[in-house]
């Protein structure tokens, strides 16, 4: 009987190698054959004697070596990483960037597009059982929800205006119209204050606080799930103004002289986000700050030059968890020390 020849320890590293780069290129053909050429692994299988089991462990072993390797590119106009990169730096949750460059010098524009590119994420961004609160006097987020499709998983509890709602009918029909609206996209029921959002006196705040119609909606404050707000600047938006609930000018330089830059639902912060009061908070109908900050889920929509340093403080002081903004604001943001 003969023997085999017995194989020195090189010559069996040289046959295993061999059959590894057999193997190897037996990966790549199949890789390039399903990639490449787009056939399918039954037609792999078959036309290189394989079970369609062996193709298909022999296209993972291609994406484990690194034959085969995902990459994603984004298409023009979305900026995943600067997303991810400002989400880092302000330790937020979601962040979405208008490509807008060409609106900065049309503010009525880069709203508008600011809410078309936030109802995108606010169709997804609501749960079931939400309690949702809403800014009251925001033009940008009343161009959000109009520009929404119905929620995709609907069954939202109730959507709770954030500040008084009353004021220059005009004024009041936007607002209720913005409240309205989203209770029908996310199938909740709305609940708006029937009080106007600033008033006189602390005493005359206590006592519409006690009003049964106030009442239910501010203890609807202290169970929200998630808010919609915008970023204002020390000056009033338009909707504000026109509905007679803005801060008077006087108030508005004794804001600034404490060193405020911005409001969320008229509660005023400084340029790293420190609440700013100067007795406005007493006299103002709407969710308060603690009652603002422990909300999970705190979606704000803002943008453009004039709001950059109230947009900056909220970020700073964390106001919010969620931002919509323009990627002008976004890179600046990203360039802070």
């Amino acid at each position: 009987m003969s023997q085999r020849p017995d194989l020195t320890s090189s010559h069996r590293i040289n046959m295993a190698a061999d059959a590894d780069v057999d193997k190897l290129r037996l990966i790549v053909r199949v890789a390039r054959m399903y990639h490449e050429r787009g056939l399918r692994q039954a037609e792999i299988a078959k036309a290189l004697g394989l079970s369609q089991a062996g193709v298909s462990r022999l296209l993972r072993q291609a994406a484990d070596l690194g034959v085969v390797r995902t990459i994603v590119v984004s298409p023009p106009g979305i900026h995943s990483e600067l997303e991810d990169a400002l989400a880092d730096r302000y330790h937020l949750t979601d962040v979405v960037i208008l490509d807008g460059d060409d609106l900065l010098d049309h503010p009525r524009s880069l709203m508008r597009a600011l809410g078309s590119a936030a109802a995108g994420y606010l169709e997804t961004a609501f749960r079931p059982g939400d309690l949702i609160g809403v800014s009251t006097w925001s033009e940008t987020l009343l161009a959000a929800v109009e520009s929404m499709q119905p929620a995709k998983m609907q069954g939202a509890d109730k959507v709770v205006q954030l500040m008084g709602g009353m004021g220059d009918p005009q004024g009041q029909v936007q607002a209720t119209r913005l409240a309205a609206r989203l209770a029908e996209l996310t199938g909740a029921t709305p609940l708006f204050v029937r009080a106007p959002g600033l008033v006189g006196s602390a005493e005359a705040r206590l006592s519409l606080l006690h009003d049964p119609a106030v009442l239910e909606v501010s203890q609807a404050w202290q169970q929200l799930t998630a808010v919609l707000v915008g970023i204002g600047s020390l000056q009033p938006s338009p909707l504000l103004r026109l509905s007679g609930n803005a801060v008077a000018e006087a108030e508005i330089a004794r804001l600034r002289g404490l060193g405020a830059v911005g409001d969320i639902c008229q509660r005023f912060f400084d340029e790293n986000g420190v609440h700013v009061d100067a007795g406005l908070g007493e006299r103002t109908i709407g969710v308060s700050t603690d009652q603002l900050r422990i909300v999970p889920r705190r979606i704000a929509v803002a943008g453009g030059e004039r709001k950059y340093t109230a947009v900056r403080g909220a970020v700073r002081g964390r106001w919010i968890t969620a931002l919509v903004t323009d990627i002008t604001t976004a890179r600046r943001l990203l360039d802070e020390p």
